[in-house]
């Protein structure tokens, strides 16, 4: 293997998914899985989550375990990372992907909607990176935690005020995990993916004039598909990010440039 295979290879390394059974979560998986890496898949959607563990293991020749799980539950969290590590030594990568949203104004958001999705999308990376990351201090072998911000942790957007809130709580979360953890030798960062086609966007690609409004915003023409995010994810997950930590990845099109 030639020195650059090796900068991107997971070989050898256990890496845990959150929201894997489907949109970018699958893709992510798919792409560490590629690059050698043995995996725990994270889904409430019991059913799809087995069937994309099948798939993967059957492709890649990788084990790849399913625990089905609520997030939004903090016992379920718990249960999560004794079953992960009963079934591996030890976990080198975590992927906090699963991500909920409600799409109301402002006004109309009711504090039950909000919480669900504080819960969901900012309570459960908390938690869990931070059970994660003291499994990570006991090893002694450092780690890789990649959260999954979005264009609205820096920027407003009509009608999605709770998930706006919650990926801003993630973008400052992963400055804060990175400094706290770097003596640990883990580095956290974070993608923030852009307009991407996934079941979470499909009100907004059902609506013809919200769908030409996102596209005229993205400077290299197109909507992004779950695969765009992999290639950021495994620089991020590899040996070749070993000095980058607290940064965000804006994987987004160019739509924060233009």
């Amino acid at each position: 293997m030639e020195m650059t295979d090796k900068l991107f290879s997971l070989e050898g390394k256990v890496s845990l998914v959150t929201g894997a059974a489907h949109g970018i979560g699958l893709g992510i998986s798919k792409a560490l899985a590629n690059a050698g890496s043995e995996l725990i898949l994270v889904d409430k959607i019991e059913k799809q989550l087995e069937e994309v563990s099948r798939a993967i293991s059957q492709k890649t020749g990788k084990r790849a375990l399913a625990i089905p799980g609520d997030l939004a539950r903090i016992e379920e969290i718990e249960r999560i990372v004794r079953h992960a590590l009963k079934e591996f030594a030890g976990i080198d990568v975590l992927i906090n992907n699963a991500g909920t949203t409600v799409r109301k104004p402002f006004l109309e958001i009711s504090s039950e909607e909000f919480d669900h999705v504080i819960a969901v999308n900012l309570r459960a990376p908390y938690f869990l990176s931070q059970k994660i990351a003291r499994h990570m201090m006991e090893r002694k072998k450092g780690g890789k935690i990649i959260n999954v911000a979005s264009l609205t942790s820096q920027i407003g957007m009509q009608n999605i005020s709770a998930y706006g809130a919650s990926k801003g709580g993630v973008y400052a979360l992963t400055k804060t995990m990175a400094v706290e953890l770097a003596p640990y030798k883990i580095c956290v960062n974070a993608i923030a993916p852009g307009f991407f086609q996934t079941q979470l966007t499909e009100p907004v690609w059902q609506d013809h004039k919200k769908f030409e409004w996102a596209l005229s915003r993205i400077p290299l023409g197109r909507v992004g598909i779950p695969e765009d995010a992999a290639g950021a994810v495994i620089f991020l997950a590899s040996p070749a990010s070993d000095y980058i930590t607290g940064e965000v990845l804006f994987v987004d099109g160019g739509w924060m440039s233009a």
